[in-house]
């Protein structure tokens, strides 16, 4: 078999996804049944069985809808085939019943909607229009059905029946007679097919149930409505949903406000244009559906923003192209949460500005978290090319900005309330992250600008990134009395509970539990590595090795394992933030009487120091062991700041190659 263009692939790509977007267009009126079905309302003064039958008809057409929304591509396209045959059958009927009974084809004019006369007043030409209109409904009725041989002869006559007798001018009863036996031999016909597809409807039904169903056994509901949304698209759909109704509705306000002017420019004032936008802005928000429609519109929109945001700063994660899907969940809960749809139409504009100003706040958020681990890389990779840093403090640049001109605007529109609360505390923890980040960069910068490896380095980065993180709980705190109050005082519901109960679990309770976890880490490590007897001064320079882990000299001092092993104290304490181990032997660290035994340290490739008395060795290290001990005990160092030093300290011997794996 021959291999496939590229030519080839390119067509067979657009075939694929022009069959994708017609499947698309056909599940989309479904969508709007049921959007039709939910914001119509009954007349409860009727009788108990006129609304039981309304709401019998109503959850039969929603229940109908929904079948049709998740068939398959093939289902999909035979229903339509079907209901298409079935309209052109009945709309042939109804122009038989008018043309015959109703037409005075030698009196009317025929003239169109706009006032353009289309036809002479006389006869043989709308017979003429009348048969190629009949002929064309029965064509299309004969080919949708697939209907064959002499039947389809047979029902191309039996359409033009009525004609005839209209040309030849039977009696007025006698042409009834006809256009009833016409249309009653149509039904027929039309009825005896459907009843013959109805087996291959019953066993399609019955293999979607036992997929369904084995679907469900194996995998679960989650990954079978997982499976379901990707398979029908309904993202697509709610898209084309949301936008179709909007574009209607704008088309229809376009055409009153003309018809009020009374002009015929297509352009309208700045006043009717902010109240046009403003009326669909309202009506693209009235019902559930019309929500995910918007959360689904704005889904693209913040995907292709962070796509654009991640192409600029030069990222590659896979991790940060999910704004397309935080950005419309936000929004989808922050509706629930505030009644949306519910609202009146005054109210419903001013829940969605707030709503909207939240979410901005959010994306703002994520974004600075796509941004921020570019900009510790650089910085601790000691990247020197302007080109390549500007991107990226640019982009931490505006997210400063775009707060602080968010929160200035809000304040000077509006008076203190706990939305606009809400709205400046996420700005201003916004802004301190991005001042955290834009610290922790200058301090790696300066690092590698001096080339000297920087012992503190590590301490102050930690002191920084804590106290950012600090004060990032204590929001965190703060906007859970602030909900709280939101909560008892102004519009509680279940939603706003459960979201509160989420906030306080991951943005307050597991913050702090990872945080003292971190710290306790540290503590620890700081506690063993001070434990160890370290060596300075002259001593050093009789030991003519490197830092195992690092592989730089040892400048100043270096700390000495009960393996008899030589590091820098910033390097071993990383590693022990993972293991108990040592890096080169693997035994543990710590120290043990047996050391003193030992009447020469060696160093990492076997050398004996001369003269060297590991008991002095030891007293000396004890009494400043307890002095850093109480210097460093508050310390810590999470596992940002060990990624972003890695960058600084090349590792590139064994034990280094061994640290990065356990970190992964």
């Amino acid at each position: 078999m021959a291999a496939v263009g590229p030519p080839q692939q390119q067509v067979r790509m657009a075939h694929q996804q022009v069959w994708a977007a017609l499947e698309v267009a056909l599940r989309v009126p479904c969508l709007y049944i049921i959007d039709a079905i939910f914001n119509s309302y009954y007349d409860s003064s009727q009788s108990r069985f006129c609304i039981g039958l309304q709401i019998f008809l109503r959850l039969l057409g929603i229940f109908v809808s929904s079948i049709v929304l998740i068939l398959s591509q093939r289902s999909l396209f035979k229903f339509y085939m079907y209901s298409s045959a079935f309209l052109l059958a009945a709309t042939s009927v109804l122009v038989n019943y008018y043309a015959s009974l109703h037409i005075d084809f030698y009196g009317a004019y025929n003239t169109s909607a706009f006032g353009i006369e289309l036809l002479p007043r006389k006869g043989p030409s709308l017979w003429m229009a009348l048969i190629v209109l009949q002929l064309t409904l029965g064509i299309g009725y004969i080919t949708l059905l697939q209907i064959h041989s002499i039947y389809s002869q047979l029902i191309i006559l039996d359409l033009l029946v009525p004609v005839i007798g209209l040309i030849t001018e039977l009696p007025l009863h006698i042409r009834e007679t006809l256009v009833f036996t016409s249309s009653l031999i149509l039904t027929l016909n039309t009825v005896l097919v459907l009843a013959v597809k109805l087996k291959w409807f019953y066993y399609s039904t019955r293999y979607v149930y036992l997929l369904v169903r084995h679907m469900y056994r194996i995998y679960g509901l989650q990954l079978l409505m997982e499976d379901t949304w990707k398979r029908i698209r309904f993202p697509d759909i709610l898209r084309v949903f949301w936008l179709t109704r909007i574009t209607a509705q704008a088309t229809v306000l376009m055409y009153i406000l003309r018809m009020a002017n009374e002009t015929d420019s297509f352009f309208i004032s700045w006043d009717d244009f902010w109240d046009l936008i403003c009326n669909l802005i309202i009506s693209g928000c009235d019902s559930t559906l019309t929500v995910l429609g918007m959360s689904a519109v704005i889904s693209s929109i913040a995907h292709y923003l962070g796509l654009g945001i991640l192409a600029f700063i030069g990222s590659t994660e896979e991790d940060d192209r999910r704004l397309g899907f935080v950005a419309p969940v936000l929004f989808f809960i922050l509706a629930l949460q505030t009644g949306l749809s519910g609202l009146r139409p005054e109210e419903r504009l001013i829940r969605l500005s707030r709503n909207m100003c939240l979410l901005l706040t959010a994306v703002l958020h994520f974004i600075h978290g796509m941004t921020d681990p570019v900009l510790m890389s650089l910085s601790a990779s000691h990247v020197s090319s302007f080109r390549r840093h500007f991107p990226v403090l640019f982009v931490s640049a505006c997210l400063f900005i775009l707060p602080v001109l968010l929160s200035y605007v809000l304040w000077h529109h509006y008076a203190l309330n706990t939305w606009l609360f809400a709205v400046t505390a996420f700005c201003v923890e916004l802004c301190l992250k991005v001042i955290v980040s834009l610290t922790v960069y200058t301090l790696f910068m300066i690092d590698g600008y001096y080339n000297v490896l920087w012992e503190k380095l590590d301490d102050y980065v930690y002191y920084v990134r804590s106290t950012g993180n600090i004060i990032e709980f204590i929001f965190g705190v703060v906007m859970f009395g602030n909900g709280a109050y939101t909560m008892m005082f102004e519009s509680g519901s279940k939603i706003r509970a459960c979201m509160m109960c989420l906030h306080a679990y991951f943005n307050i309770y597991l913050q702090a539990k990872n945080g003292w976890k971190t710290f306790m880490n540290r503590r620890t490590a700081v506690k063993k590595i001070n434990s160890l007897p370290e060596i300075k001064g002259s001593r050093l320079q009789e030991i003519d090795d490197v830092c195992a882990i690092c592989y730089h000299e040892f400048t100043t001092s270096a700390r000495i394992t009960p393996c008899n092993h030589y590091f820098h104290a910033l390097c071993l304490r990383k590693w022990l933030y993972i293991q108990d181990t040592c890096p080169m032997c693997h035994q543990k660290v710590y120290i043990e009487d047996d050391i003193k035994d030992n009447a020469n340290i060696s160093n990492n490739n076997g050398f004996i120091a001369p003269n060297e008395n590991p008991e002095e060795a030891v007293r000396e290290a004890a009494a400043e062991s307890d002095r850093e001990l109480n210097e460093d005990d508050s310390t810590d160092c999470d596992d940002d700041v060990q990624r972003e030093r890695n960058g600084v300290i090349q590792h590139t011997g064994p034990a280094a190659e061994e640290l990065n794996d356990d970190t992964d």
